[in-house]
């Protein structure tokens, strides 16, 4: 799989352990973030790799940080992005099963080594997923492109109203 990476200052390190870990799965790399001083800033680091994950020029991509709280912001703001920070195995799988995430956030002050590389082999591994979850990304894609309608359904729960 083509995995797009970026980190900020405070996730070099679990980058590295991460892209070693995907080299040697076979994974091919394709890099969006700068070697990093301690005054960069996540949202200009995370934008290009966004871009290009939402062009489709890698099929997944996955931004280290200290907490990855802001990257997964600032990335879904850009139309496409289906960005989750994750912090266990079984939300990287849901998450793509389920919403489709497409950019993973690690917080390298969060989590550990062994458990970003589990984290992260769960998230390529993991098949999104038909039925009712397909209905609720089509949802989220109409929030996204600005297509909002509320449904007869949505207005029945709200009592009748618009």
């Amino acid at each position: 799989m083509k995995i797009g990476i970026a980190a900020d200052h405070a996730g070099q390190r679990l980058k590295a352990a991460v892209v070693d870990h995907l080299k040697e799965a076979g994974h091919a790399i394709v890099s969006y973030g700068p070697e990093t001083t301690p005054d960069d800033d996540y949202p200009l680091i995370v934008r290009p790799l966004a871009d290009a994950v939402a062009r489709g020029d890698v099929e997944r991509g996955i931004f280290f940080c200290g907490s990855g709280i802001g990257p997964a912001v600032a990335a879904n703001k850009i139309a496409g992005i289906r960005a989750a920070v994750v912090e266990n195995e079984w939300s990287a799988r849901d998450g793509v099963e389920h919403v489709d995430v497409n950019l993973l956030t690690l917080g390298e002050r969060v989590i550990g080594e062994s458990l970003a590389k589990s984290i992260v082999d769960a998230y390529l591994g993991a098949k999104v997923q038909g039925g009712r979850h397909a209905r609720r990304r089509e949802q989220i894609r109409e929030l996204d492109t600005g297509e909002y309608v509320l449904t007869e359904q949505m207005k029945s729960r709200r009592g009748g109203g618009g």
